[in-house]
């Protein structure tokens, strides 16, 4: 594995000589922009082993992307590589289905210290909510970015993360058609600062892969942060968001693909060619 070379895979020729927060910011809006978050490799019958090698081989070598476990671990590789004090964290994500946070961990993050202040690095939610800057990790504090505002709240230890949602436009629809009403808040995922091993989670990543309620067994996705935006391809549906297209409001155009459409989508807007047949 060599650093160099996953600098070239997300683009970034500048410096890096000091691990600030200026460095750690511009490297990770490359990395959240050229590296999908994606779940193909389930819907492939490519089995996801966690481990460094692996993920490094599959992302960086093979240009595709990963979910959160492989992401943000080699994100957390590439960070301690260029001098940053990381660790890994763990997350249970909110179900809004279930209206609550999933009893078992199922998610990880980085949290990152600079200079005595501690910052939430996560490159492995994907869509749109997916943060574009590393978060100061402070309780209460609005954080505005372009996908929106995201807030932590501390409660004893245990870690709040939403986003303020904003309206959504679809010219398809009628004019009067807004999906989500404003300051709406959608709850992302709560957390602890213990910190985590990756083999924590080798548990998890099985179980991800074989169960057949899991979001990610029932639908394929890929989706990459654009500069205005985020692209999402979810089974035959291409989603392209626009955020703040007008005051509050992300224009959102929907298309759904031929089999056909899909293959040379993913290639086009994702950079992504596949080894194994895709089932969507």
């Amino acid at each position: 594995m060599n650093i160099q070379e996953y600098l070239e895979r997300i683009s970034y020729t500048k410096p890096h000589k000091e691990a600030d927060l200026q460095t750690l910011t511009a490297i990770f809006q490359h990395h959240i922009r050229s590296i999908p978050f994606e779940n193909l490799s389930m819907h492939c019958g490519e089995a996801i082993e966690l481990d460094l090698q692996s993920a490094y081989n599959k992302i960086v070598r093979k240009k595709r992307g990963g979910w959160c476990l492989e992401i943000n671990h080699l994100l957390f590789w590439a960070l301690q590589e260029l001098g940053y004090d990381v660790c890994i964290l763990g997350a249970n994500s909110y179900d809004p289905a279930e209206k609550g946070y999933t009893a078992e961990i199922n998610h990880i993050l980085l949290k990152v210290l600079i200079k005595g202040d501690s910052y939430i690095v996560d490159a492995g939610f994907g869509g749109a909510y997916q943060a574009w800057q590393p978060l100061m990790l402070i309780s209460g504090k609005d954080q505005p970015q372009g996908p929106g505002v995201f807030r932590f709240t501390d409660d004893n230890g245990t870690w709040y993360f939403e986003k303020v949602k904003r309206k959504h436009y679809i010219p398809e629809k009628s004019d009067s058609d807004f999906t989500d009403t404003p300051g709406n808040i959608r709850k992302i995922y709560r957390f602890t600062l213990e910190p985590r091993h990756i083999d924590d989670f080798q548990e998890l990543n099985a179980y991800l892969q074989v169960a057949p309620d899991n979001v990610l067994r029932k639908k394929s996705i890929c989706s990459l942060q654009t500069t205005s935006g985020v692209l999402a391809l979810v089974g035959w549906t291409l989603t392209e968001m626009k955020y703040n297209h007008t005051e509050d409001t992300d224009l959102l155009n929907i298309t759904t693909l031929t089999d056909e459409e899909v293959e040379k989508t993913l290639k086009d807007k994702f950079n992504i060619v596949l080894e194994n047949k895709l089932i969507p």
